[in-house]
C-alpha cells in the first residue's frame, strides 16, 4: 500500500498550490485531491519534478460545485456538460500522469423535480439509465487511455440524494458497463462513507476486494472524519485486513486534521508505515 496525502483536505494552512511541496516534505510519495484544476498543468508539473510526487487520483469537474452539483452523470439534461468534464479530466490526467480519475455520479435533486414525491429508490431507479449511458459513452472514447474511471458511493448525511449510495450498488453497475472486466473502470472504496452507511467494513473489503475492481481506497475516522486513528473503526485492523487481502494500490488520506496538519501525522508511523510512508 501507498499513502496519499488529499491535498483538499489535509495542508490547509497552506495556498492550495504550496500544499503538494508540504506534503513532500513530510514524505509523501503520492497525493490526491478534489479538483486540481485551479493550478495549472505545467505548474503542478514543475512541483512534482522538484518532489517526485505523484497523483494517484483527482475528481473529473462535477459541475457547479458552489450552487450544489456533485457530479454530472445521472442528469439526462446535462449531458454536454457531462463530456466536457470529462474532456477537462482526461487532458490533466494524461498530462500529470494520474492513473484514476474519480467521476462523481450527481444527485437525484434532477429527478426529484420531474417526479415530485416520489420515493428516494424510484428516483435512483429512473437516474439509472441516463448514468449507465453517460459512464458507457466515456468508457468508449477513452478505451485507448492509461486511465481508470472510478465511481464512489457516498454516505447520505454528507451527501444528500447521491445517486451511488452502496458498494454493492457501484459493483452491480460496474458488471453492467463492463461484464467480461475489460473496460478501465473500477471502484473507489471510501471505508469512512461505508461505514457510515452500510457498517461491516471488513466483511466488505473481503467481499468486494478480490474481485479486482477496486481501485483506490480512502480512510478517515469515524464519524467527525479526523485522522483515521480517531475513530469508532479499529484503524489497526483494518489495516491488517488490506494488507492480508494483498491490497496494492493507493490508500488516500481524505480526512480533516483535528489541531493541524503535521500535529496529526503521528497515526502513519504507529500503524506500520515507514517514514516514506510506503507501507
Amino acid at each position: 500500500m501507498r499513502l496519499a496525502a488529499n491535498l483538499s483536505l489535509m495542508y490547509g494552512e497552506w495556498p492550495f498550490h504550496e500544499r503538494l511541496l508540504r506534503a513532500a516534505e513530510d514524505g509523501f510519495e503520492w497525493v490526491e485531491c478534489l479538483f486540481p484544476y485551479e493550478v495549472p498543468n505545467s505548474d503542478w508539473l514543475t512541483l512534482m519534478a522538484a518532489t517526485g510526487v505523484r497523483w494517484a487520483l483527482f475528481n473529473a469537474p462535477p459541475g457547479n460545485w458552489q450552487a450544489g452539483d456533485r457530479g454530472l452523470a445521472c442528469d439526462p439534461q446535462r449531458v454536454g456538460e457531462f463530456r466536457a468534464s470529462v474532456e477537462m479530466a482526461r487532458e490533466t490526467a494524461l498530462a500529470l500522469n494520474a492513473p484514476c480519475v474519480h467521476v462523481m455520479s450527481g444527485t437525484l435533486a434532477c429527478w426529484a423535480g420531474q417526479s415530485a414525491g416520489a420515493p428516494e429508490a424510484t428516483l435512483r431507479q429512473h437516474a439509472q439509465d441516463p448514468w449507465l449511458k453517460n459512464m458507457d459513452w466515456l468508457l468508449s472514447q477513452t478505451a485507448n487511455d492509461p486511465i481508470d474511471w472510478l465511481i464512489e458511493p457516498l454516505n447520505s448525511r454528507d451527501m444528500p440524494g447521491y445517486f451511488l449510495k452502496t458498494q454493492q450498488q457501484a459493483h452491480d453497475l460496474i458488471s453492467q458497463l463492463d461484464p467480461s472486466g475489460e473496460r478501465r473502470i473500477g471502484v473507489q472504496m471510501d471505508l469512512y462513507h461505508c461505514q457510515i452507511t452500510e457498517g461491516d467494513v471488513v466483511t466488505k473489503l473481503r467481499q468486494f476486494l478480490p474481485t479486482g475492481r477496486v481501485r483506490h481506497i480512502q480512510i478517515a475516522g469515524v464519524p467527525e472524519r479526523h485522522e483515521p486513528d480517531w475513530s469508532e473503526l479499529n484503524l489497526p485492523r483494518v489495516l491488517d485486513e488490506l494488507r492480508a487481502l494483498g491490497y496494492q494500490g493507493a490508500l488516500g488520506c481524505e480526512y480533516r486534521p483535528r489541531a493541524g496538519t503535521r500535529a496529526g501525522l503521528g497515526w502513519i508511523k504507529a500503524h506500520g508505515f515507514s517514514g516514506t510512508m510506503a507501507g
